[in-house]
């Protein structure tokens, strides 16, 4: 399996060339040269599999370059109860995702697949655990080292951290928007006391943190020379390791390939739904991927419109359901790599025109860039939005017409699904995080606190490390110099 970059000017590399970098030199993002394609002989194979054997079974396709006795041994690691199931006592630790069944009348069904039972209580974990594995394997095979440099809106940084604390030649510098994460996800990450853990918050937005990473990684002489890497949904085993999830929550939905099943996804960065849509390509009967936002909806001015409009720091707001709080999504080249057929030189000039112009239009009118929006139904996707009073309301139903509590995320998703959920074709839900993490809103719509996990009741009164900076890439690259000592 090679792998090209969506700008078309970097040279193919294999899985474990491409893991430990991040970004392409041509500033491109990776994907596999073609999608490998799962048989219906296979599907079947897999129905009745652990997580870990089916993570193992997924990674072979991409990872073809590490022996498979290595990768079973890394997803045996990784998709453990231990890691996963220690939050929930009732979870099945062989699913690992467990399906939870919340409407089944009159055709529809509403389906939410539990992704959020490891130690940071959010479905980044899901990929960040096997993450870590994978470049703790990686460097002790070349005795080398690597600095993470990544950026977070709230879950993917501390996911990150607790994936990579403590791991052999691995340090980890985590950007996060300065007083813009709920209290429990500040928290998580700047109580972190481990030596390797560094974070930094930015006197501005997540899009000013992305921006700042991807500048550090365009400049490849620093990267080269500071060993950077990076975490983000823009390194492709993370998104690889996030396709396994769709596989399982399909899987254990239906009993026979005929069948089809649908999924929304709340996004703001577009990377927990591009593993669904590479799941569609490998042959997953996916019916729809919806795409769910908050108020920050450039993704669903796309796929309504074709219109991709990034919006400025002073258009992103801060919301309630922060972890979507963007408005450049960091992953969508490599969706519109794919819905330009592989044209690069096309990919190339319509993201040019993102950093000139503030975006492309597709749409296909007069004086657009493309008219590929047409296509758009080929591929599955719809969208939707929810605002602060749709998630209010909609944790507010979930409590008492299915019994349970949802986090603000989760309750885009659940919002949005219910308003593209078809006869006969079953929704699922990818939960996105417990809602002990966004606490100030679960007070606000129910009148009490969230239920908090053991080890997490008083996390907000532990001392905190991190620094503060401006939105300054030399500055910041002065601070990874210093605490890297290369």
């Amino acid at each position: 399996m090679q792998y090209v970059s969506t700008r078309g000017h970097a040279a193919q590399q294999n899985f474990s060339e491409i893991l430990l970098g991040g970004l392409a030199p041509d500033g491109g993002l990776y994907l596999p040269q073609e999608y490998p394609q799962v048989t219906p002989d296979e599907m079947n194979s897999w129905r009745t599999l652990s997580y870990a054997e089916l993570a193992l079974e997924v990674l072979k396709k991409f990872a073809t370059d590490i022996p498979v006795a290595d990768l079973k041994a890394i997803t045996d690691k990784t998709y453990i109860g231990e890691v996963y199931c220690n939050v929930r006592a009732e979870q099945d630790a062989f699913q690992i995702t467990p399906l939870r069944v919340l409407e089944d009348r009159n055709g529809r069904k509403l389906i939410l697949q539990a992704l959020s039972n490891g130690p940071t209580l959010a479905f980044k974990d899901m990929a960040m655990q096997l993450l870590g594995n994978l470049f703790e394997y990686t460097l002790a095979k070349h005795n080398a080292e690597l600095n993470i440099f990544g950026a977070t809106s709230g879950d993917t940084g501390s996911a990150a951290e607790y994936a990579m604390r403590g791991k052999k030649g691995i340090r980890v510098f985590m950007l996060s928007p300065h007083k813009k994460m709920s209290a429990f996800q500040t928290a998580q990450m700047f109580s972190l006391q481990d030596p390797n853990i560094f974070n930094i918050a930015v006197e501005g937005v997540f899009d000013d943190c992305q921006d700042m990473v991807k500048a550090v990684s365009n400049d490849l002489a620093f990267k080269s020379r500071q060993k950077i890497g990076t975490v983000n949904s823009i390194n492709w085993a993370r998104v690889v390791a996030q396709v396994v999830y769709y596989f399982r929550g399909y899987l254990s939905a239906t009993t026979s390939n005929e069948q089809k099943v649908s999924f929304t996804v709340p996004s703001g960065n577009f990377g927990n739904i591009c593993a669904g849509h590479i799941a569609r390509m490998m042959g997953l009967p996916i019916e729809k991927l919806v795409v769910a936002t908050n108020e920050n909806d450039v993704l669903d001015e796309f796929f309504r419109t074709g219109v991709y409009r990034v919006r400025k720091s002073a258009e992103t707001w801060h919301t309630t359901s922060p972890s979507m709080d963007i408005s450049k999504a960091s992953n969508f080249e490599r969706f519109i790599y794919d819905l330009l057929d592989g044209d690069a030189e096309r990919v190339v000039a319509l993201f040019k025109k993102v950093e000139t112009a503030g975006g492309f239009d597709l749409s296909g009118q007069p004086g657009s860039d493309g008219d590929e929006f047409r296509k758009i139904a080929k591929f599955g996707f719809e969208s939707g939005k929810s605002v602060h009073a749709d998630r209010l309301k909609t944790i507010r139903l979930v409590e008492k017409n299915y019994g349970i509590t949802v986090d603000t995320h989760t309750a885009d998703g659940i919002k949005v699904a219910l308003e593209h959920i078809e006869q006969g074709i079953p929704m699922i839900v990818l939960e996105t995080a417990l809602p002990a993490k966004f606490n100030e809103t679960i007070q606000e719509a129910l009148g009490r606190d969230a239920e908090r996990p053991a080890g997490f009741e008083n996390i907000e009164a532990l001392p905190q490390r991190f620094e503060v900076m401006s939105v300054d890439v030399e500055k910041m690259k002065a601070f990874i110099a210093v605490n890297t000592g290369l």
